[in-house]
């Protein structure tokens, strides 16, 4: 028998494939439950309502961030420039994957959902921040010439692979977010020293 803790993960789990697949707002508490097979009564042991499994859903995403998106990139590459690439790599990669099916998780909910909820807001955007600063530790070992902060650079590599992303899935070819990557890694090399 399952205990209280791998039913709420299977809860939030569910809720996390069924958001990413379909959208928040057409994800309904049953389409959740029946995914997790659960009864509605456990997931209301745990939450409250649907704005709160998404609570949970995007403190998941937070906690699986580094370890998921950006250490295994960062161990296979050395240059710090080489490690940005390999995170947009595996972007690109997970558009083929899913046949130009995926969209990025935060992005999708940040459009959807941000306006509505302030808690999810917030989770949306220390997401957003925690992507940023993983890009500038990387931009802050690059020699850049003068006047090129770090955390403003990482915010438009962040833009570049969000407006990737969705292109690629809008045109199902992997071919915008291509030149995106390219455009920017020619920009970030006019930076250097």
């Amino acid at each position: 028998m399952a205990g209280p803790v791998a039913t709420r993960d299977k809860i939030v789990g569910s809720a996390l494939e069924l958001f990413w697949e379909r959208g928040y707002e057409a994800t309904g508490i049953s389409d959740i439950v029946e995914r997790a097979g659960v009864r509605s009564g456990s997931l209301y042991h745990f939450f409250e309502n649907k704005e709160h499994v998404l609570v949970a859903v995007l403190e998941t995403y937070q906690a699986a961030l580094i370890p998921h998106i950006f250490d295994p990139p960062f161990q296979r590459e050395r240059d710090p420039l080489e490690r940005i690439f390999a995170v947009l790599a595996d972007y690109r990669n997970r558009l083929l994957t899913t046949a130009f099916k995926y969209r990025c998780p935060i992005g999708s909910l940040a459009l959807e959902v941000g306006p509505v909820s302030e808690r999810a807001r917030v989770l949306i955007d220390a997401n957003f921040a925690a992507w940023r600063a993983a890009i500038a530790s990387q931009l802050s070992q690059l020699r850049l010439r003068r006047g090129n902060d770090p955390a403003s650079l990482a915010a438009f590599v962040l833009t570049v692979m969000e407006g990737g992303v969705m292109q690629a899935a809008a045109h199902r070819s992997a071919e915008p977010y291509d030149e995106s990557i390219a455009h920017l890694r020619a920009y970030l090399t006019s930076l250097l020293k």
